[in-house]
């Protein structure tokens, strides 16, 4: 049952991306930033609608009193592409993912990105691409307001293994003189990484309190994030065993 239920809600994925994106494409350019932004972050909310339906996905958020009323770094636990969809579609404000370019070739969904004005990057560019992600952020935190969403693990990982945060999001917290929000979150129990399969089940997702740059290096203020980040995880998934960095 549970591989006929997720071969279902792929299908949807696939259908409903061609069609949303077809349309996105036709009157995206059209519209201003943030309608443009709330039309194109329906399809996401399709399929947070769709999993909860279809795969028995459901999700709680506990901390929504943490986010600040202005701009913020929002630097989240990563275990599968959940997040990636649930995040924009929740929240109220307009968010900017940072991501690898190579997502922008893929057809529909990169073409639709490209609309959007979030951050790509060249990973191989090094300490030119953090330059170019600074000079970004700037207008994107202070003059539109917006969040940007950084995931510090630097791939999705699987459930109660623990990799070295990175301090990308800090780095930019620190240029920017911008707080920072961890947020951790167990979507990994339901929606494992890199499986087919979908399992039916309730993701927590939990919000920090935010974390002020003011005098601090962004390796200070990533290992406070982290150190955040993973208590509040043996909180919200206390089963699950733990493995060292």
């Amino acid at each position: 049952m549970r591989r006929l239920r997720s071969a279902a809600f792929l299908l949807f994925q696939i259908i409903s991306l061609v069609i949303w994106a077809t349309l996105f494409l036709i009157v995206g350019p059209f519209l201003q930033a943030q309608p443009r932004y709330r039309f194109a972050m329906r399809w996401c909310a399709m399929n947070i609608w769709a999993a909860r339906v279809l795969l028995g996905i459901r999700y709680r958020v506990i901390g929504l009193e943490n986010l600040p009323e202005g701009p913020a770094i929002l630097l989240s636990k990563h275990e599968s592409a959940w997040e990636t969809m649930f995040y924009p579609s929740f929240f109220k404000r307009r968010l900017c993912f940072v991501f690898k370019r190579e997502l922008l070739w893929i057809p529909f969904f990169g073409w639709g990105i490209a609309l959007l004005n979030m951050i790509a990057i060249n990973r191989g560019k090094g300490s030119v691409a953090f330059s170019e992600i600074v000079k970004k952020a700037k207008p994107v935190l202070h003059n539109e307001g917006r969040w940007m969403v950084f995931f510090p693990e630097g791939t999705r990982v699987t459930p109660g293994h623990a990799i070295r945060f990175k301090t990308g999001g800090t780095r930019v917290a620190v240029e920017t003189n911008t707080p920072v929000v961890p947020i951790a979150m167990n979507s990994g129990d339901v929606w494992p990484r890199k499986s087919f399969i979908k399992k039916p089940g309730l993701i927590t997702v939990s919000i920090g309190p935010p974390l002020l740059p003011e005098r601090q290096d962004a390796t200070t203020l990533m290992a406070q994030a982290e150190n955040w980040i993973n208590n509040e995880m043996r909180h919200i998934s206390p089963h699950r065993p733990e493995k060292g960095h």
